[in-house]
């Protein structure tokens, strides 16, 4: 049966969006996880994927074409298949092909649509949305606001972790929430129901019965009303736990705790001004420890109880806990399960002479108000050698190899849940200095989980190094769709051969991991030997 196609809902503020390019015709054969489209949002241009297999029947909006999310974008279903009962209702609009789809073939999305024509007046339900472009799911991290609470636009309704970063999301609506349909720490697939909102007093039972298939919320609507006084004589221990971190959840909003972060302030001392205690970016600038001293002092009868949180292990006895993954650790689980399995890859090794780049850094690094890493030389030396080597900034599709251009550089960021890769795009652009200041910037953001989308998305090839751990060497899994990976390992001293005579010489080893259906040993070899003369020779990399 044909599965109508909607404009996503790209990013948190995204309300339309527009078609860079169909990478599909009408006819065109579609694979679940097949690219259809670059759609480009408020942010930035992002591939769109398919969750369905079929042939492309129809399309909605053409390329260069703007369209409200939700419109009708494509039809995919069995080749051959007649779709005019779908577009009856003209084919800009999503909404008439929806309401045939709900009588000719989705019955869940029939369950959905009976209850918009009952929904009583100025009520809105609001959904977990796609904040990623590979986002199917998502986890409320924190609500806050509760049951009961007045809500406006623009107001942040509540912090949801993706696959790939903890973002706010805004209402769009105002009036009173009404129901909570995802509990804190519990995930729902997108487009399941979030919240209701409307006016205060308003029975929405129904509503969210209906919009959650096989009515398993029915015993939460009616312990509703004694739920929602709970939570409101409960908001002033909300508000004690940011103050006096007794183990209990502290609220701040990312940016005040990537501040905390920097300035070494523990959030548990830190009494929050904005909604329900919490805490915000004025709360850490204003922040002294004179001021948390009175506090602390009257909570330190608690601080006994800390320890507690740990439980007893006797030893020989076996133990053992279960951690639930978060959305994070999924994401870097599937696709890493994807790129090892689908990708024939091979490795290729070789060790840098790196007196020369120690050298270099130093008389960089002498220069006011310039810190450049090693780490930043192997990036700019690899964006060098890729517009040196354009099959290694190569994508692999099923019927093309996409040959890139532009070089935009990732770089594999060590968070607390796994692995993000802040990309930084043009980076054979970027002067030394321009591409350290940028890696600290993107590092402290995704340490703090407020990378965007946008600034995950497009690299082109990945730099991952763990010498700062100590690692010599290693090899890394490629970060689809790139072509290749470079693994770098740390600087050590050894004996080395110079001129005929053992001297004590600094070397790195770095391994390119390859995809070969896009790069042939020879080409990774070339690359690699191009890379050793940058960084082996600094200077030439500013000629």
């Amino acid at each position: 049966m044909a599965e109508i196609i909607t404009m996503p809902r790209l990013s948190d503020t995204m309300t339309e969006g527009v078609v860079a390019t169909w990478l599909k015709k009408v006819g065109d054969k579609i694979e679940e996880g097949d690219i259809l489209a670059e759609i480009e949002t408020d942010k930035a241009t992002m591939e769109f994927e398919s969750f369905h297999a079929g042939t492309l029947l129809h399309i909605g909006i053409q390329e260069g074409e703007s369209a409200p999310v939700d419109s009708l974008l494509a039809i995919i279903g069995k080749e051959g298949e007649d779709i005019s009962g779908l577009l009856n209702g003209g084919s800009a609009s999503a909404a008439p092909a929806a309401e045939e789809k709900k009588e000719e073939t989705a019955p869940k999305a029939e369950e959905k649509k009976a209850p918009a024509a009952e929904l009583p007046k100025d009520v809105k339900v609001v959904t977990m949305p796609r904040l990623s472009d590979t986002m199917t799911e998502g986890t409320v991290a924190t609500w806050l606001k509760k049951v009961g609470d007045k809500v406006e636009e623009g107001d942040i309704l509540a912090e949801i972790e993706t696959d790939k970063a903890t973002m706010e999301f805004e209402s769009f609506n105002e009036g009173t929430l009404l129901y909570v349909g995802i509990q804190e720490g519990q995930s729902a697939p997108v487009d399941s129901v979030l919240a209701i909102i409307g006016p205060e007093g308003t029975d929405v039972s129904g509503i969210a019965e209906n919009f959650q298939a096989g009515g398993s919320t029915e015993a939460k609507e009616e312990e509703k009303p004694a739920e929602s006084k709970t939570e409101t004589a409960e908001a002033p221990k909300a508000e004690a736990a940011a103050v006096t971190n007794d183990g209990g959840r502290i609220f701040a909003s990312p940016l005040a705790r990537k501040i905390a972060e920097e300035k070494g302030i523990n959030l548990g001392q830190v009494k929050g001004t904005g909604e329900n205690g919490r805490i915000v970016k004025k709360d850490i600038e204003n922040f002294t420890p004179a001021a948390a001293a009175a506090p602390a002092t009257q909570g330190a009868t608690q601080a006994p109880t800390a320890p507690a949180t740990k439980p007893f292990v006797p030893a020989g006895e076996v133990s053992r806990e279960e951690v639930k993954n978060n959305q994070m650790r999924k994401t870097i689980a599937r696709r890493l399960a994807e790129s090892k399995f689908t990708a024939p890859e091979y490795s290729l090794t070789i060790e840098l002479d790196m007196d020369n780049a120690i050298a270099s850094r130093a008389v960089i690094n002498a220069v006011p108000d310039t810190k450049v890493s090693f780490n930043d030389m192997v990036i700019k030396a690899s964006a060098m050698a890729l517009r040196k080597h354009p099959q290694v900034n190569t994508q692999w599709k099923d019927d093309v190899t996409v040959y890139n251009k532009h070089i935009s550089i990732g770089v594999a960021v060590a968070v607390e849940d796994g692995l993000v890769v802040p990309v930084l795009p043009f980076t054979d652009l970027m002067s030394l200095s321009q591409i350290g200041g940028n890696v600290k910037d993107l590092a402290g953001k995704a340490r703090s989980k407020k990378l965007t989308p946008a600034e995950m998305d497009g690299s082109t090839f990945t730099v991952s190094n763990l010498g700062m751990f100590g690692i010599q060497e290693f090899t890394s899994i490629i970060n689809q769709p790139n072509s290749a990976i470079l693994s770098v390992g740390a600087i050590v001293q050894k004996p080395v051969v110079k001129d005929g005579q053992i001297v004590v010489g600094n070397t790195m080893t770095v391994t390119l991991t390859c995809d070969h259906r896009t790069i042939d040993g020879a080409t990774g070899a070339q690359f690699l030997q191009t890379l050793k003369q940058y960084i082996e020779n600094p200077v030439t990399m500013l000629a």
